[in-house]
């Protein structure tokens, strides 16, 4: 069997989307492709018709189409539609299905790197309330955090994102000013905005100067490797989570749903971090 898989956004022709995931076709021994369609928004609606024409067996979704997919998906899961945004696309027997592998891509990467967390006694707190900030609110109350604050410079989108919590879960909305007080209360923080991506990497959203020498520091950002948020976090004793980790586990939950095999990703991680880190070897 040869699998065709791809990926819809805009702008799309940079992504590493199409080098990961060859690296899973080779690791599974299973042969395939892996296509950019990359879309402007005035023609999604014609390329997803295109879509619908060819064989393809799953397709990524990225920016801005997370949440403009729906509507054309004849089933969404439960934790997409919980999320509101859905990456992943699985075609099964001609029907399209939603899926979002973001914030589990996200908590799979973090237990990899720090496997004696214990998420349902971590306090977290979340800097931004975007669409990566709604997949990783989600995935961490799933997966049992009792505390998930939120700091972002709009009270009112914190607060949409805090009725993702679920029952067991507390959530306070915060300015970033007083998250930046309160920083030793948190044993996880994640930064989920786009402050400190290259070419910025000087910005950051807040000081870690009240940071818990015990406290994970994370940043989805992966472009440059280490942000400055996550260097503060390394001179302030804290321990790091870089972004690099949640893109490939994420990928690889597209991957296994796609296939229905499980991918052994660690590898992939260390050679995606060497191509980052600038080795070309790899």
């Amino acid at each position: 069997m040869s699998y065709l898989f791809g990926l819809i956004g805009y702008p799309a022709k940079h992504s590493k989307s199409p080098w990961i995931h060859e690296q899973f076709l080779k690791k599974q021994g299973e042969q395939g492709a892996y296509r950019i369609f990359e879309t402007s928004p005035d023609l999604l609606k014609d390329k997803l018709q295109a879509l619908k024409m060819i064989e393809i067996d799953g397709f990524n979704v990225t920016v801005p189409y997370k949440e403009e997919i729906i509507p054309y998906l004849d089933e969404v899961d439960s934790y997409a539609s919980s999320v509101g945004a859905v990456n992943t696309v699985h075609v099964q027997d001609g029907k399209w299905i939603g899926y979002n592998t973001d914030g589990k891509g996200y908590v799979r990467s973090l237990l990899e790197e720090y496997p004696d967390t214990n998420l349902n006694k971590t306090r977290v707190l979340l800097l931004g309330a975007g669409g990566a900030a709604r997949g990783i609110y989600r995935a961490l109350a799933e997966a049992g955090a009792p505390v998930i604050d939120i700091a972002n410079r709009t009270a009112s989108r914190g607060e949409a994102l805090r009725k993702l919590r679920c029952e067991s879960t507390e959530s306070a909305v915060l300015s970033l000013e007083k998250a930046e007080e309160g920083l030793s209360h948190y044993d996880l923080v994640v930064q989920t905005t786009s402050v400190g991506m290259t070419p910025n990497e000087s910005d950051q959203i807040i000081s870690l100067r009240n940071v818990s020498h015990n406290a994970i520091v994370s940043d989805i950002v992966y472009k440059p490797f280490e942000t400055s948020i996550l260097k503060e976090a390394k001179n302030r004793g804290a321990r790091v989570l870089n972004g690099h980790g949640m893109l490939i586990y994420q990928a690889a939950l597209a991957f296994e749903q796609w296939t229905e095999t499980f991918v052994e990703a660690n590898d992939i991680v260390t050679k995606f971090e060497q191509q980052l880190k600038g080795d070309t070897t790899c």
